[in-house]
């Protein structure tokens, strides 16, 4: 009996174990996520025993799933299925789809959950109407929204990066990090020369890369003028050597019409003697033969 005892205690803090699992995954703002039920298809393919819950904040959980099918009156069901293993799929991902999320496999009188804390990375202009092209810089926002239980992300780190994989950190040519305020680094970069280079917002938490997001300001005005009037001046030979060659064509075909045109309107030299060859009748330009006269 002891012995059973001890395998009954050991099933039971195991289930425990499996119920209190929590998983944290990252993703970016109008990508898609993943969140997996663990082996719930394995008893049931159709997912009619599986149970999705989600909350922002404690106070309130909505279903999102209930007994394998998408609730309707969920703000995202048109983004939200299931796949074979009953693992719910988010679409378009936004902020707002941040949160906890809870998979109940079984009934009222026996269920394991699986806990997932889904945070999400964006990169948007500040101001949000801010627009980059019409102005010389920008100011870029890089935040990690996440569920209210989680700590205002003591222990993550948002580093600023650029096409070379540079961090950038202080004040350098065409850009300022401005710091990180809890979930949310901030970075100004300015227009240079009309080139539209490419920054990266990189999460690293305890020292490991969770996930990355890129951005490019597009700018537009009199640098990207001077930009292309300068491309302009330095147009490749090949270029050069085709455009000659084209006109010398032009200037051919010109010259050969002006000299056809030009013979044709010319009038034939003046002859007093016609000849024809063959058949034809031969005109001659005698002069004047006095009259025959007649012999009696």
């Amino acid at each position: 009996m002891s012995l059973l005892g001890l395998i009954f205690i050991f099933v039971l803090q195991f289930e425990a174990g499996v119920s209190g699992e929590e998983i944290h995954l990252y993703s970016r703002a109008g990508h898609y996520a993943i969140l997996s039920c663990g082996r719930a298809s394995s008893s049931d393919p159709t997912c009619s025993n599986v149970t999705w819950f989600y909350n922002r904040e404690r106070s309130q959980t909505f279903t999102e799933v209930s007994k394998g099918k998408v609730q309707m009156s969920s703000v995202r069901a048109v983004r939200l299925s299931l796949d074979s293993s009953c693992s719910l799929i988010i679409k378009n991902i936004t902020a707002e789809d941040a949160g906890h999320y809870t998979c109940r496999q079984g009934g009222y009188g026996y269920h394991k959950d699986i806990s997932i804390f889904l945070s999400v990375l964006t990169i948007s202009p500040s101001p949000p109407d801010a627009d980059p092209k019409r102005d010389d810089e920008v100011t870029l926002e890089c935040s990690l929204f996440r569920h209210t239980h989680l700590h205002q992300c003591p222990q993550i780190i948002i580093h600023w990066m650029d096409e070379t994989r540079t961090v950038l950190l202080g004040e350098g040519e065409g850009y300022k990090f401005l710091g990180q305020k809890k979930c949310v680094s901030s970075l100004t970069v300015k227009r240079q020369s009309g080139h539209n280079r490419r920054y990266t917002c990189q999460l690293v938490d305890e020292n490991n890369v969770k996930i990355e997001a890129d951005y490019t300001p597009v700018f537009t005005g009199d640098d990207q003028s001077d930009e292309s009037a300068s491309d302009s001046t330095n147009v490749p030979l090949s270029s050069i050597m085709l455009t000659l060659r084209v006109a010398g064509l032009i200037l051919m075909i010109v010259i050969t019409v002006l000299v056809i045109r030009d013979t044709r309107n010319r009038k034939p030299p003046e002859n007093d003697n016609v000849h024809t060859d063959g058949d034809e009748v031969t005109y001659e330009n005698d002069e004047a033969r006095p009259a025959a006269t007649r012999l009696d």
